[in-house]
């Protein structure tokens, strides 16, 4: 009888251990924020901004609620009805690709660091928008950003990343085929790791079956794809709601398609899509389907000055 109580009490413990230290590994991978780095900013960066600014103070600036040109950028916004679903497209044209650049949540590369889309782009004085891939949900997948290296752990050999090169190309690599720090050596001004890749040289690159890990087949989408140097596109769905169904990624790459894209990639979706353009956010974001509301998110990329 005592032996039995004593396992019994033993098995209490281990019990309350093993709770107690799963919901600790869930409170660090998905709550507990952790701060590794301020935002930093590269040289080349530097340099781009300057001129940028300068160009734009001389330019008068045209802008409504479905344009917006200075000189140096020019945005426009339409929304079309595909496969039962509302999709918002930013057609847009620069003059230097050091408009296009990403930002982090709070100014912090780190773990947990969340924010809405549009109040991180309203601190970085963002024209345009849209949710980058949430590097900060993972602990592996390369991260350069502005120039920028932040993390060099590959996700894994077959992971597909976008490289946007500071000439303004876009290309798609996977990180088992090169290091991080040879992206960077090679003139990589963004390096997004979500995926994956859905056209390259106009050709789409995904199967009619294909998805993200854990996904539904139908969600809410984020994509952003080059038509030519200098020359892309933003793309939201809105998705999971009575009045907008979801694309899969096979139906958002045929959309990418439809727009003369030769380079699509597939960014973070679901309940994170958002798309904020002159101070709004424009699509209707949702994580289940019944509230309307943004979800926090690591990072964005955006078209500022």
């Amino acid at each position: 009888m005592h032996t039995d109580k004593k396992h019994f009490h033993w098995g209490i413990l281990y019990g309350t251990l093993l709770v107690l230290f799963t919901a600790y590994v869930l409170l660090d991978t998905f709550v507990i924020p952790r701060s590794y780095a301020s935002v930093q900013s590269s040289a080349t960066e530097g340099n781009q901004s300057s001129g940028s600014q300068s160009e734009t103070s001389s330019a008068a600036i045209s802008s409504s609620d479905t344009s917006y040109d200075n000189g140096s950028i020019s945005i426009t916004l339409t929304t079309s009805r595909y496969c039962d679903t509302t999709v918002y497209v930013a057609d847009i044209t620069l003059a230097d690709v050091s408009a296009l650049k990403t930002a982090l949540a709070d100014d912090t590369y780190g773990k947990n660091i969340t924010a809405t889309t549009s109040s991180t782009a309203e601190s970085n004085n963002a024209v345009l928008a849209i949710n980058g891939d949430f590097y900060g949900a993972q602990n592996r997948g390369y991260v350069i950003r502005n120039g920028v290296l932040y993390r060099d752990t590959a996700m894994s050999s077959d992971q597909e990343d976008l490289v946007i090169g500071s000439d303004g190309s876009f290309s798609i690599i996977t990180e088992g085929e090169t290091s991080a720090q040879e992206l960077l050596d090679g003139g990589a001004w963004q390096v997004l790791s979500f995926g994956p890749g859905l056209l390259e040289n106009g050709e789409i690159t995904v199967g009619a079956n294909a998805e993200v890990s854990k996904s539904m087949t139908s969600n809410p989408r984020t994509d952003i794809g080059e038509i030519s140097p200098l020359h892309y596109v933003m793309v939201v769905a809105d998705g999971r709601t009575s009045q907008s169904a979801g694309l899969s990624l096979y139906e958002l790459a045929e959309y990418m398609q439809g727009l003369g894209v030769t380079t699509a990639y597939n960014l973070d979706g679901g309940g994170s899509s958002t798309l904020y353009f002159n101070g709004t956010v424009v699509n209707r974001p949702t994580t289940d389907g019944k509230t309307i509301s943004e979800r926090k998110v690591s990072d964005i990329v955006y078209i500022g000055t």
